[in-house]
């Protein structure tokens, strides 16, 4: 499996080392491209390229290691979203000024889903901060907990694969609208959370 990630900030190079270490093909993209990118790919190691947005999207599984002011723009650059899985883990906060978005009353997830037409979108790696994700995820005798939700079942138990693989507990909290909206920060209670499953 290929895990495209879009977005180098620091929840997608987080992803991509765990990843990685996981043994997983990742391409790595940004929108200044791949020539900006290549001292990370291979800081990162031997499993990391570094490609274009384009090429990341195409990949198997899709993380969007994106702000939430540019998730409009960087995800209808790509001519087509059909068929792949995309692992949401932003948060609707534009900053600076940690203004919060009227979602119109949607999880910000389904809003993402409106905009990767054709895709399965899984909620997923948004609760605790990228230095959180970054470490290993093996804690006190048991593994650091993290969230999904998605409308998709398929899709999920992809999502909850990569999970396991990379060493952490996976809760399955349902679909998008419900668990979508637990884990979503602002607003939800899981956020900031950090649980250990023994």
């Amino acid at each position: 499996m290929k895990i495209g990630i879009i977005g180098t900030g620091a929840i997608g190079k987080a992803f991509a080392g765990q990843a990685a270490k996981a043994g997983y093909e990742i391409v790595i993209s940004n929108s200044r491209g791949a020539a900006s990118l290549e001292a990370i790919a291979k800081q990162l190691g031997s499993k990391v390229k570094a490609g274009s947005i384009e090429e990341a999207a195409t990949a198997d599984v899709v993380f969007l290691g994106l702000p939430w002011k540019s998730v409009e723009a960087v995800t209808s650059s790509v001519p087509s979203w059909k068929g792949r899985i995309v692992i949401d883990p932003t948060n609707p906060i534009i900053n600076p000024g940690f203004i919060v978005p009227d979602l119109g009353g949607a999880a910000s997830s389904e809003v993402v889903a409106k905009l990767v037409p054709g895709a399965s979108v899984v909620k997923a790696f948004n609760t605790f901060p990228p230095e959180i994700l970054a470490t290993d995820p093996k804690q006190a005798g048991g593994k650091r907990v993290i969230f999904y939700s998605g409308n998709d079942a398929a899709a999920k138990q992809v999502v909850a694969g990569i999970i396991s693989r990379i060493g952490f507990a996976g809760i399955d909290l349902g679909t998008l609208h419900e668990g979508g909206r637990l884990q979503q920060f602002p607003g939800g209670p899981l956020p900031a959370l950090n649980l250990i499953k023994m």
